[in-house]
């Protein structure tokens, strides 16, 4: 039987857009299920504000029970489970891996696919041209700001968060399209330094297959479409996946109906 392996990214899992966790269900139980191993490159939820959201104490949300129980019971009856840390759920840590069953990967990961070299991360490194973004991703990712974070009451780390997304929102109205798009000269770059063929990511949402020439080698950048709703229709969404077997690689775009 042929190895198949899923990529999927952004889904902006969240309280107040159940279409979206339906689809996610529907994905789980109905394709995924053909998989024998399923990356997820970041931005798996919303948000997230650290694994200890799970706690009884905290009151965990439906949400996260519900998609945490999905993921427990591929990693248990299917294949395995991977996620990378996208830029908003950054905090995914080991609490999260125990509950899922899964592997949380560092950026970049090199993995062989359909006997091809390749690296997957979320992506959001590789947009250097937006400069204040670049330093909110090492502030955020460094250590001792995830600490003293987290040592905040669940209910002040959300005011943060809050405060953090809408100054985000904000300062995305003012930037141009180029700008929170990928750097071609860091992906040149990337392609030069890990020696792959591929480079699978998400966060641009701008689904694509780049054909492209570096060091006079013939590569791909495959980037993951996010997951949204269907033309403003918020009782319709739609997902996507990429899929890579032994020999071959294809995009998919799907709904529940």
């Amino acid at each position: 039987m042929p190895q198949i392996s899923h990529f999927i990214s952004d889904l902006h899992l969240c309280e107040n857009k159940p279409e979206l966790f339906q689809l996610f269900e529907f994905y789980m139980q109905n394709i995924a299920i053909k998989s024998s191993q399923l990356y997820v490159l970041g931005d798996l939820f919303e948000v997230w504000l650290g694994d200890d959201c799970l706690d009884e104490s905290n009151s965990p949300s439906k949400l996260y029970l519900d998609v945490i129980a999905l993921f427990k019971k591929y990693s248990d009856e299917t294949g395995k489970l991977y996620f990378v840390h996208g830029n908003r759920d950054f905090l995914l840590s080991k609490g999260f891996e125990i509950h899922t069953g899964g592997k949380i990967i560092n950026e970049p990961t090199l993995i062989t696919l359909a006997s091809k070299s390749i690296a997957v991360l979320h992506g959001d490194s590789l947009c250097t041209d937006d400069i204040a973004y670049q330093e909110f991703r090492n502030m955020v990712r460094n250590p001792d700001w995830q600490k003293a974070f987290l040592s905040q009451p669940l209910q002040k780390r959300i005011e943060i968060a809050t405060a953090l997304r809408d100054k985000s929102k904000n300062a995305q109205t003012e930037k141009t399209n180029q700008i929170m798009d990928v750097n071609q000269q860091t992906v040149n770059d990337f392609f030069s330094k890990y020696k792959v063929d591929w480079l699978i990511h998400g966060h641009t949402h701008r689904q694509a297959t780049h054909q492209l020439k570096v060091d006079n080698k013939n590569l791909k950048r495959i980037v993951l479409s996010d997951w949204g709703s269907l033309f403003g229709d918020q009782q319709e969404a739609e997902g996507f996946y990429l899929s890579i077997d032994d020999h071959t690689i294809n995009e998919h775009y799907f709904s529940c109906s």
